[in-house]
């Protein structure tokens, strides 16, 4: 297992030759029917082939990566769940890398939020799929997901059924073996039905912020909690410095505010035309919205000026 650390400070921008595209995926480079346009599959394409990596980092688990599994060539990588997990999309969206929540921490955190949040209801997404409370809202409901208290998902005894993501398939005997046999809790969500999205993400860093990694993605009041230290910005950092990319060298693209970590680290960012408010306020480039493919209007223009 690998620990997401803190990035260091983002890069100033320079015309500088790029080498990584950096792109989040809901809000983002999919449209709002969550698909990926022609256009956009087209300049993915042509970036790869003028040399250009590609990586998708997103806070969807590796089972809903496969949208955009077509489109990513050479190393096949994407970041997961918010920089948690990195997954090998040429071998079946497959985990081959985690920052775990521990589950002590997890509890402390349900612990702390339900005293400040009545009302507030968890999730467990672990490297083999999600379980959560009978009063939490799935968006898709999973028929092996374990339905129980919070405190029982993240009991020390509890052993979920193994699920797809943690499939190996080239085990000790021929056949499957768990790649994680533990199954990590790689993000905790917790949903409350009432309050103010950005006012439930405050209210979570006054009452936990100490204990892990708050952000949200979702329109509604939906917190995605990482370990301490664990954000896309942490995993890209550490993916790039492996292939000796600088952080002026990445152009990365988001919309939410778990981008924003991201977006202020690579040496060039871009805020969606739809972006939440404070993305926009932490970046100094604009594209246009999802919808009419933001992301690949700005690959075109890289392709086209050789820089940025």
């Amino acid at each position: 297992m690998t620990d997401a650390s803190a990035p260091p400070s983002r890069a100033p921008e320079t015309a500088v030759t790029p080498r990584l595209i950096a792109t989040d995926l809901d809000g983002t480079l999919l449209h709002d029917d969550k698909t990926v346009s022609d256009r956009t599959i087209a300049a993915l394409a042509a970036a790869e082939r003028a040399g250009l990596e590609v990586f998708f980092v997103t806070g969807r688990p590796a089972r809903w990566m496969g949208v955009v599994s077509d489109h990513v060539h050479g190393h096949g990588l994407a970041i997961c769940a918010n920089g948690a997990a990195v997954v090998d999309l040429h071998r079946g969206g497959r985990i081959v890398e985690v920052s775990p929540l521990e589950r002590t921490t997890a509890r402390q955190v349900v612990d702390a939020l339900r005293s400040a949040a009545p009302g507030t209801s968890f999730a467990v997404e672990r490297t083999g799929g999600i379980h959560y409370e009978p009063q939490y809202p799935p968006l898709l409901l999973d028929p092996a997901a374990v339905v129980a208290p919070a405190e029982k998902l993240l009991a020390d005894d509890f052993v979920p059924p193994l699920g797809p993501e943690d499939a190996e398939p080239d085990g000790p005997d021929g056949g499957t073996a768990p790649a994680f046999p533990d199954q990590p809790v790689i993000k905790l969500l917790a949903h409350h039905p009432e309050l103010e999205p950005d006012a439930f993400l405050a209210l979570a860093h006054t009452a936990a912020g100490d204990l892990a990694t708050f952000t949200r993605s979702s329109p509604t009041a939906l917190l995605e909690i990482s370990g301490p230290g664990v954000s896309k910005a942490g995993t890209l950092a550490r993916c790039c410095a492996e292939r000796g990319i600088a952080p002026e060298e990445v152009v990365a693209f988001g919309d939410m505010p778990n981008d924003i970590a991201m977006l202020s680290w690579a040496g060039t960012s871009y805020a969606m035309a739809n972006a939440h408010p404070d993305v926009l306020t932490a970046t100094t480039r604009r594209t246009a919205s999802n919808n009419d493919d933001g992301v690949a209007a700005v690959i075109e223009r890289i392709l086209q000026d050789g820089h940025l």
